[in-house]
């Protein structure tokens, strides 16, 4: 009997043994050994530059010469590779990265490192390189950095920096690099809606300046610049002083009739309808992120609050502010001029005609005019810095009539009523329009969608939702308006679903995860909230945002102060 027989003949036959950090060691000791010039097998030629290295390090780390040297390509067997176009020292810089994994980025050589990444294959690099660029952004460098990134097909990059461009346009508009665009660059921008502008003065000043930085070669492109400008928005003041005073444009007869077909608009508001929609459409920069407010609402007694909280969507928290003077569940709510309107809803005993404002800059509410209607559950939207309110509750029945608010006259007024009472209706502001979605008249629960042309005062039937639902949340986003859970007179819904004006069709959307009347569906920063609702057997603290991107819902921190009925309204934060 041998000893393997008597002591291991019980154990396996089998033992693993490995050192875990070899390959790194491995890649250390190749590199001291290229350093010293030994066992190089190949070497780059950038101009008068050389670089030493070996075939199979390289080959191992960079995709491109792994192509290179494993697919017989002629360049396999040749001792020296001329690598054309290439920045020496980000050449050298992505061998060492090669060796040992590690490469420094900064300001100097971002872009060189971008460019050779790109040619190697190496998009951990490239990638690297666009997260550098994307946190440095500003307004003197962001028009550079998306032209870059156009060029070096960096899509995320590209995208970030188109979307600082429009949130930080004031501040572009007058650094070097706007003064340097070309034409059609131009042209482009400020026919864009998503310009972060509280005025359309101001981007009129933008294109006059960039007119004048090189006069003689542009003032021709006036005309069709101030095309795209939407004037009729410029306050007639402005346009009367500053737009029509202004040399360029009174020498040039094209830029005098852009001029009065905007002081028309202010004049003649039959002839509105005729103007292409984009020239009254609002800009909106829906990718800055906004504070969203919870107004009144219910506890969970069911009785009517005046407290107001706020949720910061990127870090994540509520916090209480100053309450109402009245409380309010069932309230409309509205933003104009970074102010928040509370208007009407019901305290507990009857329905509200009177409206109050909060400054977030004081945390202060101060009383303004009242409704002509007491309401609660009406839809409440802006456009063109007016409000509008659609229907509701007066106590006794459903309500058609729709009013109108102007906060520099501090004013109400009828006009045109929807074609059928609608209260806890969905109401939002889509394509410059105002779109009502379902709700009921205290017979019947609807599913039929029709919008508001201010221009012509009426209202025109489009597709019908998929579901009929009351107490739901309505939302534009993009290109699409959207509308999620509420009420069909037998089951709370979570379902949602998303219409087309181009198709006039509309369908499903995931789902949220909890089913959600008296819901407020509120769109920040390219995401929509829902805040919470009824689910049929309690009121809802609870928060959901959907992602586009992920088609997902995911909960979020919940409201602090609250318990469902909330209206809601976004106050946009300007950039710092």
């Amino acid at each position: 009997m041998t000893m393997g027989d008597t002591i291991f003949e019980e154990l396996e036959d089998l033992m693993h043994f490995s050192v875990a950090d070899l390959p790194a060691r491995g890649y250390a000791v190749m590199e001291e050994i290229r350093r010293q010039g030994k066992l190089c097998d190949v070497t780059l030629k950038v101009g008068e530059h050389k670089f030493s290295a070996h075939r199979i390090v390289l080959a191992a780390s960079i995709p491109y010469f792994h192509a290179m040297f494993t697919n017989d390509m002629v360049e396999c067997k040749q001792d020296e590779i001329v690598m054309q176009g290439m920045d020496p020292s980000a050449l050298e810089a992505l061998i060492n990265f090669a060796y040992n994994g590690h490469i420094a980025i900064d300001q100097q050589n971002v872009q060189a490192l971008l460019i050779g990444a790109s040619f190697l294959q190496l998009q951990n690099v490239k990638d690297a390189c666009c997260s550098f660029l994307q946190q440095r952004l500003h307004p003197k460098n962001c028009l550079g950095v998306r032209q870059f990134a156009e060029t070096m097909m960096c899509t995320t990059l590209y995208d970030a920096a188109n979307s600082f461009v429009h949130q930080h346009f004031v501040e572009v508009s007058v650094s070097e690099e706007f003064l340097a665009l070309r034409p059609e660059e131009v042209l482009e921008l400020v026919g864009c809606d998503e310009l972060n502008v509280q005025a359309e003065e101001q981007v009129f000043e933008a294109v006059l300046a960039w007119v004048r930085h090189e006069r003689d070669d542009r003032e021709s492109r006036l005309p069709e610049l101030l095309s795209k400008i939407r004037l009729p928005l410029c306050r007639p003041q402005f346009l009367a002083d500053r737009v029509q005073q202004d040399e360029l444009v009174r020498c040039c007869h094209k830029c005098r009739d852009l001029v009065d077909e905007a002081k028309d608009y202010h004049l003649m508001p039959e002839r509105r309808p005729h103007l292409p929609a984009y020239k009254t459409r609002q800009r909106c920069c829906t990718s800055i992120a906004g504070l969203i407010y919870a107004v009144g609402g219910l506890n969970s007694a069911g009785d009517s609050l005046n407290v107001v909280e706020v949720f910061d969507p990127i870090g994540n928290c509520w916090e209480r502010c100053q309450p109402m003077s009245t409380a309010r569940s069932r309230v409309g709510v509205a933003v104009v001029n970074g102010l928040l309107y509370a208007i009407g809803g019901y305290d507990g005993q009857s329905r509200l005609r009177t409206v109050e404002v909060y400054n977030p800059d004081t945390d202060t509410w101060t009383k303004v005019a009242s409704m002509n209607t007491q309401r609660s559950a009406m839809g409440t939207v802006v456009v063109d810095g007016h409000i509008y309110v659609c229907g509701g509750y007066d106590g006794k029945s459903s309500l058609n009539s729709v009013e109108c608010y102007a906060p520099e006259t501090d004013r109400w007024t009828i006009v045109t009523e929807m074609s059928a009472s609608r209260s806890a209706a969905g109401v939002t502001v889509f394509e410059g329009r105002i779109y009502v979605s379902g709700g009921h008249d205290g017979l019947q629960i609807f599913n039929t969608m029709e919008y508001y042309n201010q221009h012509t005062a009426s209202w025109h039937l489009v597709a019908p939702m998929i579901n009929k639902r009351c107490r739901h949340g309505a939302a534009a986003l993009g290109s699409n308006l959207y509308v999620a859970g509420g009420y069909d007179g037998s089951a709370f819904l979570s379902g949602a679903e998303v219409y087309s004006s181009v198709a006039d069709q509309w369908s499903h959307l995931v789902a949220m995860n909890t089913r959600r009347s008296r819901i407020s569906l509120v769109a920040n920063c390219g995401r929509l909230y829902a805040v919470g609702g009824y689910d049929g057997q309690s009121n809802l603290s609870s928060l959901e945002m959907y992602d586009q991107e992920t088609n997902r819902w995911t909960f979020m921190a919940p409201m602090v102060c609250h318990e469902g009925g909330v209206g809601v309204g976004c106050v946009p934060l300007q950039p710092a």
